[in-house]
């Protein structure tokens, strides 16, 4: 607030005039400035001592009225038409009659193709910091997509190379097309409302942004921070397909995928149906082909294995362990009858030689056993001690025994000993 000013409240507002005298004087003291925008409208006519410009920001949806001599725009080395990139130098003036605020610049000095690749660079290196650039952000294309977003010039040739090879591709594919200018300086605000108007658009699978080839001031809408950073916003995957295979428009690197050219495009969002559907039919005979050969292979495992003697007679298996068994049978009797023999054998000889060293044997050559029998318990006697005179005895020879009564005894002598035996 300048020094002698009413103070400013409710109770004392001020008049539109001070407000609008204090306006003019803040930016008065501006001074001059430089500044650069793209000329939209050029006013010169012929006999009239002012020029009338309007100034737009193309990274903004602002614009700036500008005056300045006619001679001004004569005398530029390269011709300013709408479009141009320029930069002025001037000062701000606020018409406090109108309230309109306006810059009558004393210099123009267009931007050339140096300056403008410089901007590019610029802008490109902003955007690759940010991450506009990523791969690992860009959305991968719909397979078959039903409808398809299209934007370019209006009946241009990008579009209907677009539409004619997408439909030979696939005849059922539907286009949204949004006809807007490519070059310019409207071109920028008309891209953004079409973009937004079919990302917005539920059926929209994808969108390609299409023109064909031109000069860099010509391709220089496709290089705009704007645009740029709302295809980054798109939900819906973006194709760009700006100009031919040498140009490269910032918009190639921020889109989901870069197309060389419009008729790329198409091919790359529209499969081509009929090689799809080859490709389909030469996979199915593969898997068909493959699924035979695995079934035959099998079918060859299992007759192999049935051919195997364990399966084909499975009985075969039993018979052997059968005759297996008969063997150890049969070495086992004979073993066992072996055994027998062997074992009657032994018992033979020693049946004999029991009965050669039994008393029978001995009875026959003529010995005899004496047994008391005139005791409670008849024991046999084996002493002339154990027979006193008048003891009762059994006498038992080879084929009977009698009965005897001892009248006398007598001791035996060595010659008697040695005779008996």
């Amino acid at each position: 607030m300048t020094s002698g000013a009413p103070p400013n409240s409710a109770d004392t507002p001020w008049p539109v005039r001070t407000l609008s005298l204090k306006l003019a004087d803040w930016i008065h003291r501006l001074g001059q400035v430089w500044v650069e925008g793209q000329l939209t409208q050029i006013n010169a006519r012929p006999g009239t001592r002012t020029a009338f410009l309007t100034l737009r920001d193309p990274a903004a949806d602002l614009s700036l009225s500008v005056t300045c001599d006619p001679n001004l725009l004569r005398r530029s080395e390269i011709p300013l038409t709408e479009g141009s990139r320029v930069v002025v130098y001037g000062r701000p003036n606020f018409y406090t009659g109108r309230g309109t605020l306006s810059l009558r610049v004393t210099d123009i000095r267009p931007v050339g193709i140096g300056q403008l690749l410089a901007r590019i660079e610029r802008i490109k290196g902003l955007l690759a910091a940010e991450g506009l650039f990523d791969a690992r952000r860009k959305r991968p294309l719909p397979f078959l997509p039903h409808t398809v977003g299209l934007i370019s010039g209006r009946s241009s040739a990008a579009q209907r190379d677009v539409v004619a090879v997408a439909t030979a591709r696939w005849s059922s594919v539907r286009f949204r097309i949004g006809e807007a200018p490519v070059q310019g300086p409207t071109a920028v605000p008309a891209i953004l409302d079409r973009l937004a108007v079919l990302d917005a658009d539920p059926e929209v699978e994808v969108i390609i942004i299409a023109r064909g080839g031109g000069s860099v001031e010509d391709l220089l809408p496709f290089s705009d921070e704007t645009l740029l950073r709302a295809v980054a916003d798109c939900r819906t995957p973006v194709v760009s397909a700006i100009g031919h295979e040498p140009d490269n428009p910032l918009l190639d690197l921020v889109a989901d995928v870069r197309a060389a050219t419009p008729t790329d495009a198409a091919k790359r969002v529209v499969p081509d149906v009929a090689a799809e559907t080859a490709a389909i039919e030469t996979l199915r005979n593969r898997n068909a082909h493959a699924l035979r050969n695995w079934v035959a292979r099998e079918l060859r495992t299992v007759e192999g294995l049935r051919a195997r003697p364990v399966l084909s007679r499975p009985q075969r298996l039993i018979d052997e362990q059968r005759t297996v068994i008969d063997r150890f049978r049969a070495d086992l009797r004979r073993a066992v009858d072996h055994h027998l023999t062997v074992e009657q054998h032994r018992h033979t000889q020693l049946a004999a030689r029991l009965a050669t060293l039994g008393p029978a044997q001995t009875l026959a050559r003529g010995y005899a056993v004496v047994q008391r029998i005139d005791d409670a318990a008849p024991h046999a006697v084996r002493s002339v001690d154990q027979l006193p005179p008048g003891s009762r005895v059994r006498i038992r020879v080879a084929d009977g025994a009698v009965g005897a009564v001892v009248d006398s005894t007598e001791a035996a002598t060595p010659d008697s000993e040695g005779t008996a035996s």
